[in-house]
């Protein structure tokens, strides 16, 4: 029985990864470069990516991933951002196949950079490669300093790290030596950029970051 749980499993992967690679070629071929934006319901995805875009001179398209609804969608439409969505149905991650399909909805006619903000969640985003060039992780000061102890995958996985509502801090338990030590634990190399999505502050940094990983 474990054994079999375990060759699906390798399958599973085996045949997410193979698209994923299929999902990076296509946009490398359209000099896109991605970044799979991952983190809880409610530590400010949506906000970071429209601040992240305001200061990024360089073509940005989106993928919405949500179980339901494509409210974050609409709301990135009515600023004039390409933006397509896709619906899970009760997954609590993206994988290759989804945003394989996705990709084609987008009309990727200038180079630059594709966000793809996956379902809300710690856990099942960090396990599945979409055909990302790096991984983005979004966390609050209002989600706790030990989300590194208790989510660790996904915060030894990021490339960038995005720790949002820093003008919150005065009135919110976050013990910040606590996080980073979680953090260097697990990853010595990310960036991690403070950033207020309320007052805007520490996007031009983060942006200045992604566009320079990103070549432009």
């Amino acid at each position: 029985m474990h054994m079999m749980k375990a060759d699906v499993m390798v399958d599973i992967h085996a045949r997410n990864n193979h698209i994923a690679e299929h999902v990076h070629e296509h946009l490398a071929e359209h000099k896109i470069f991605a970044v799979n934006i991952m983190g809880a319901p409610g530590a400010g995805k949506t906000t970071t990516l429209e601040n992240l875009m305001k200061h990024l001179d360089v073509p940005g398209y989106v993928i919405e991933g949500d179980i339901e609804s494509n409210i974050d969608t609409e709301r990135l439409r009515k600023q004039n951002i390409a933006a397509t969505q896709i619906n899970t149905f009760g997954a609590c991650h993206l994988d290759a196949p989804l945003v394989h399909n996705a990709i084609h909805a987008l009309p990727f006619d200038k180079p630059g950079i594709l966000f793809i903000e996956n379902v809300g969640n710690l856990v099942c985003p960090a396990e599945f490669s979409i055909g990302e060039d790096i991984k983005l992780l979004q966390v609050s000061v209002t989600d706790g300093s030990d989300k590194p102890y208790k989510y660790p995958l996904a915060f030894e996985k990021a490339d960038i790290i995005v720790l949002n509502k820093i003008d919150l801090l005065p009135y919110v338990d976050f013990d910040e030596e606590f996080f980073m030590k979680g953090i260097r634990h697990l990853n010595k190399t990310a960036p991690v950029f403070k950033v207020s999505g309320k007052t805007g502050e520490g996007f031009a940094e983060a942006a200045a970051w992604l566009k320079q990983r990103a070549g432009f």
